[in-house]
């Protein structure tokens, strides 16, 4: 079992930028593929960013660009840095693993945070 806690979330204006946290404990977060997904109010849970085990990073076109995914498996923690940050980017982040390979689908993932609410205003 991993457990998965998120930290950094907040209120901020259009353009700001907010750093996300996830750290884990119980197992080393090197075993996992690791991501990060949103979901606003009545709306789907959606891939944000995901990083490899070696560090690779995924993005959708709707925040590459602005946010950046990295890991520091010495601290067991993951990280969300956003950049330039818009209204839609309003939601709950959550962090997620698993430990297979890259995946975009929030049902392929097995352990999840808790979540943490980041507000952006216009």
């Amino acid at each position: 079992q991993v457990r998965l806690v998120e930290s950094g979330g907040g209120l901020v204006q259009t353009g700001a930028s907010l750093k996300l946290s996830c750290a884990a404990s119980g197992r080393a977060l090197s075993e996992f593929f690791m991501a990060w997904f949103r979901q606003a109010p009545g709306k789907e849970r959606e891939f944000v960013a995901g990083i490899s085990r070696s560090g690779t990073p995924f993005y959708p076109d709707s925040v590459k660009g602005r946010f950046t995914i990295s890991r520091d498996d010495t601290k067991n923690t993951m990280f969300l840095q956003m950049n330039n940050t818009a209204p839609e980017d309003t939601a709950e982040y959550y962090c997620a693993a698993h430990l297979r390979y890259y995946s975009d689908r929030h049902s392929d993932y097995t352990y999840w945070g808790q979540g943490t609410q980041v507000t952006v205003s216009s």
